[in-house]
Parts: structure tokens; sequence; C-alpha cells
């Protein structure tokens, strides 16, 4: 291959002219996500040759997508990110790239055909340059990556097209050649994204970008607006907006729900939305982006579905004076469905069975009362009491209900946690139509439940607790590679649902046994029942099953006004808005009880976190001594407080 030693003219893409197209895949699993091939398959018709690069491992079954929609793959180990996967590409193809007019490097961080490919080809295709790009980014000073510098305008990479002139030009083989090692995803923005766009423009090349920034709202609309973006044309909508950090994306008003609602009006299938951030998105952060939450009228919006759902309904009732409580709220189920109620003690079963019968349910079409051990309460009366509800194949879906109530609250608490966990499932006939519509449109939807109580709970921000180690090491066990939320999980707390059976298969697959629900002998062990609890949609995630969260308007009403009121007292002494105030409580640290202590390690973490860092493994053993000789004081104290009332 002779390369061109002077800068040449650039140039439109040829009539006829070949394409070839350098695509790059990574998945943790070693798969191939289906909206890859998806993507392929539209870009291929557009390709004189399709090489696609994979980032580590690649299963049997991810070569066989791939194959039907590529020319070659190529395996490497997952080292450089994206950027030295082209790199290895280009090494690869060698004197070859002469052959072709245009080089177009991309990957797999973005959903496409949202809108045909075509139309971009052509428009681009017609102007005289040596580079374009899908999307631009602005300008920046100072560098909100580093904080201090500039960051370049620069077309982003994860598009990038180049004409011969200037991929067969010395300045491209001595970029690539003098390509510095990116350990990190900091490293990549800041050594090739950030930079390939003014490297080449102070060489002379000229570039383009078919959505200039520029015609935008915003300075980034990649990530901030890819529903005007689709609407102008543009074939593909990037998958970070749909899994960034969420307070970040509430900062900058991006309705993830939106851009999905405008990516299915074009045509492109959600599934593959769904099934490929369910996988590999944490599923509250998820939950949030998009917007999942379904706030569900009680009058059916929609049609019975012809045939009718094979329903199931697993109710564990501690005790009988529950039973028309919970049973009575199976009025609202409104197709035909069987009943298996969980007891701990057989001499429940004949009033269980006669109560059930009073009851006089319509649609009840059959009933079986199952004594199973105590420990683990309700999840273990499912997951091994009923596993044949969920394994068998008898039943499209299932509705877990119980009559357990919370210790250790108030009586109000209790009462509205069994209304908000009964009322939010089973509210009425037509609310429970409109949710199992929820499964007919959407046959990814693994499972709906209620929101993350708040009303009469302090579970925010600590909903994780000491159950975090356990669940990870649950997760080793059945292969659960979705990322675990940081916080708090997105989790069914109340433990009440409706679910696909296949949903639960890694759990009810896990090989657990009544006495791994035992009550741990310790404080510190935490329950499997709640750490199981806590996994539900992560163990749904691994198997492609997403999760939405669900609401009667009435709770709906009571839950916003509440938090909304709490988020804006616990912001009145921030200030900023909700992102600042939280990276700022987080540069804190643990506020504890506010002691002396607790104040000047705060103080020392927001102004001298180096020194805070190289203090921290002096004065966190430090710390728990005096929290321990703190308590140690008090108990004392205690203690002698009633010896000197008896000596007045």
């Amino acid at each position: 291959m002779r390369l061109m030693t002077s800068l040449s003219l650039p140039s439109s893409f040829p009539v006829g002219g070949r394409r070839l197209v350098v695509y790059v895949v990574w998945d943790r699993r070693g798969g191939v996500e289906d909206f890859v091939p998806h993507a392929l398959a539209g870009l291929r018709e557009h390709a004189a040759r399709v090489l696609v690069v994979v980032n580590g491992s690649l299963s049997e079954e991810g070569r066989a997508k791939l194959e039907p929609v590529s020319d070659e793959i190529l395996v490497r180990d997952n080292v450089g990110f994206d950027i030295w996967a082209h790199k290895d590409a280009l090494d690869h193809v060698g004197d070859a790239i002469g052959e072709f007019d245009e080089v177009l490097l991309t990957n797999d961080t973005w959903f496409g055909p949202v809108r045909p490919y075509g139309p971009v080809f052509e428009r681009m295709g017609e102007r005289p340059v040596h580079f374009w790009g899908m999307t631009d980014h602005v300008r920046q000073e100072p560098n909100p990556f580093t904080g201090k510098g500039v960051l370049p305008y620069h077309l982003q990479s994860f598009w990038i097209a180049v004409r011969r002139e200037m991929f067969l030009s010395e300045a491209w083989r001595r970029y690539w050649a003098e390509l510095p090692e990116m350990p990190s995803y900091f490293d990549a923005v800041l050594k090739h994204e950030a930079i390939f766009t003014e490297t080449f423009a102070q060489a002379g090349f000229t570039h383009d970008v078919a959505f200039s920034e520029g015609d935008y709202p915003t300075e980034h609309p990649a990530l901030f607006n890819p529903d005007l973006l689709v609407e102008d044309g543009c074939p593909l909508v990037k998958r970070r907006p749909l899994f960034h950090y969420p307070p970040f994306m509430n900062r900058h008003a991006v309705s993830g729900r939106r851009i999905v609602e405008t990516m299915s009006e074009h045509g492109y299938p959600a599934d593959l939305v769904w099934s490929n951030l369910a996988r590999n998105v944490q599923p509250k952060v998820l939950n949030t982006d998009a917007g999942m939450l379904e706030v569900l009228p009680g009058r059916a919006l929609v049609k019975e579905a012809a045939p009718a759902p094979r329903l199931a309904v697993v109710a564990h009732l501690p005790q009988t004076k529950d039973l028309p409580r919970v049973i009575g709220a199976l009025r609202a189920v409104p197709h035909p469905f069987d009943l298996f109620v969980t007891v701990h003690d057989d001499r429940m079963v004949a009033e269980m069975r006669t109560g059930i019968e009073a009851l006089r349910l319509d649609r009840l079409t059959r009933a079986e009362v199952r004594v199973v051990p105590a420990a683990g309460r309700d999840m273990s009366a499912l997951l091994l009491g009923c596993r044949d509800a969920l394994t068998e194949g008898r039943y499209d879906l299932v509705f877990k209900v119980h009559g357990r109530t919370p210790r250790q609250r108030s009586q109000n608490a209790k009462r509205y946690f069994s209304r908000y966990q009964l009322e939010n499932l089973l509210d009425s006939p037509g609310y429970v139509r409109n949710m199992l519509a929820l499964f007919e449109r959407e046959p990814g939807l693994g499972i709906v439940y209620p929101p993350m109580m708040h009303v009469g709970y302090s579970l925010p921000g600590r909903a994780w607790s000491f159950y975090l180690p356990r669940a990870k090491e649950i997760c080793a066990e059945l292969g659960i590679q979705v990322p675990l939320d940081g916080i708090s999980p997105l989790a069914p707390f109340g433990g009440m649902w409706v679910c696909r059976p296949e949903a639960l298969r890694r759990l009810v697959d896990a090989g657990h046994a009544y006495e791994d629900y035992e009550k741990p002998r310790s404080k510190s062990v935490p329950a499997l029942a709640k750490v199981v609890e806590r996994l539900i949609s992560y163990a749904a995630a691994e198997d492609g099953f997403h999760t939405r969260t669900i609401m009667t308007a009435e709770h709906a009403s009571i839950s916003h006004t509440s938090m909304e009121y709490k988020v804006d007292q616990l912001a009145s002494t921030t200030p900023g808005y909700p992102l600042e105030q939280i990276q700022f409580l987080h540069r804190a640290g643990w506020f504890g009880t506010g002691g002396i202590v607790a104040m000047m390690r705060m103080y020392v973490r927001l102004n001298h976190p180096e020194v805070a860092r190289s203090l921290h493994p002096v004065l966190h053993p430090l710390g728990r001594f005096a929290r321990f000789g703190v308590r140690t004081v008090k108990r004392v104290l205690r203690r002698g407080r009633p010896d000197e009332g008896r000596a007045r």
C-alpha cells in the first residue's frame, strides 16, 4: 500500500464506492445481545465488508448471531477499549484498506437503526470531506473530566467515517502507530476521542457532522436530546441516556421514557432495548432513567386478552384471621385462577378451606392448602413449597401475596403497609386488567410490584444494609452478572408481586433447602429470605427479563407529595441542584449522630480529601474503638441512674 505523503483534497463518496465497517462488540458474558445483529443487518447493505471485533471472549451462540451479518470476526483481549480494538482491526486489514473508499469505525454503544441509515450515508456521501461523524460535542472550559484545561470540540468516537485521502495518509499511519495505552475509560476519552478531531483538523484534514450540536438546545444532543435527533432522521440512539447517573440526567431534564417511546414510534423493537439494558444495567438506575413506574387507572383501558392468561395465586397466610383481607382482595383478578394457600400448621388446613369457600370467589377454579415449614416464611413457601407452580409450565403469570405484617412498626405503619402492598397489586378488576396488559405488551417484562415504601419506613438510603455481601455471594453462585445497585436495590420490599414463572428460574433452581432459610443464630448474619427478596429483579434480569413498578393513582399521590416534601426539607441546608447536593453529601461521608468526631471527619473529607484518604487506615479503627468506649460509658451511666434514684 502506497501512503499519500502530501495532503490530498477531500472527496465525496463515489457512486458505487466501497465502504469498510469496523464494528466493536463487548459483552461481559462472552455473548452477543440481540440489538447487535439488528444494527449490523441494516449496516451491511451499505458496506462492501463488515469486520466485527470482539473484545474479550465469544461464545458459540454469540458467533452464530454475528456470522450472518458480518464478513469476518476478530476476537481479541479486552484491553484498550474500542479504540485499541479499532487499531487492531486496522492492523488486521493491513494493505487491503486501499480497496475501500471509506472506513466507518463504530461500536455497540448505540441502538439502531431507529431511522434508516441510507439517507444519512447519502447526505454525507455527497459532501467532500476527509472524515465525518454522526454527532459532535462542544468545546468546554474547564475540561469536565479533569476540572482544568480545555475539552476540545470533537466528533464523537462511536461513529467516525474516514475517506481514503485520510486513511492512506502518513498522518493517519503515525496517529495509530503512536496511540498510547488506555487502561481506563477516562484515558479513552482524553487520549483519543477528545483529541482525534483536533489532531487531524490541525493537520489540514476537513471534517463534518451529520447532526450538529448547534442545531439542538443542549451542548450534548446525543446524551440530552436523542428524541430530537431521531425526529430529524438520526438512525441511532446512544444507550447511555438510559443508564447514566440518574441525578445527572435529572439535572438536565432528560426523559428516558420519552426516548424509548420515540424509538418505538419509528418502528424500533423496544424489546431489544429492554432485554439488553435489563442484563447490563443496574435495575434501579434503569427503572429511574427510563421512567418505568406505571400509574395505572382503576378502569380497564384495554380489551380482555384472548385467550386469557393462565393465572395462579400463591398466598402465604401465617394466621387464619388474614384470610378475608388477603384472599378477599383476589376478587380483583379479572380471569380464572388457581389458588395455592401456604400455612405453617396442619391444624389450619380445614379452617382455611372453609374460609375460602365462604368467600365465594367467582373466578376461582381450584384451591389447594399446603402446609410448609416456617423457615423462610413466604419466600420459601413460594420457591420451595410451590415450586411446581413455577416450573411445570401450567401458568403464564403468578401472583404472590401474603398476610404477614411488619414487626416493630406502629399500628398505622402496619395498616398502611397492608394497603400499600395489596392495593397496588389488586386494586380493582380494571386495574389488574391494565397491569396484565403490560405483560401482553412486553414479552420481556418479567415482574411488577409496588415501588419501595417510604411512608412509615426509613428504607431509602440503606436498603442494602448488611445484606449486600451475602447478595454478592448468591449472585456468584447463581451466575447473576447483572450489576448491583449501589445503595438500595430495586426490589419488592414487602414481598408481593406478579411475575412470569420463567423470571424466577434461577432462584427456583438455586438448590436452597428449608434448612438454609432457618433464622441465623447471629444477628450479624443476614436471613436468606431477606437477601433473596432483594435479588428478585436481578435474577430475572440475568435471563433478560426487566421489571416495572406499578401504583394506583391514590398511592402515587400519597407517595409523591410525601417524597417531594421530604426532599424539599433534606435539600434546605445544602446549595445547588440535587446532583450537587448528593455529590457534596457523598464527599462528606457518614454523618452518624453528628458528634464532634463525625463533624471533624466530614470537615477533613470535604476540605482536605487527600489527608482524609491517607489517615483513613489509622482513623477507622480508632473510630470504632471510640464508639465502643462511648457505648460502654452510656451503659454504665444508665445502670447507675436507678441507684441514684433510690439514694434520694
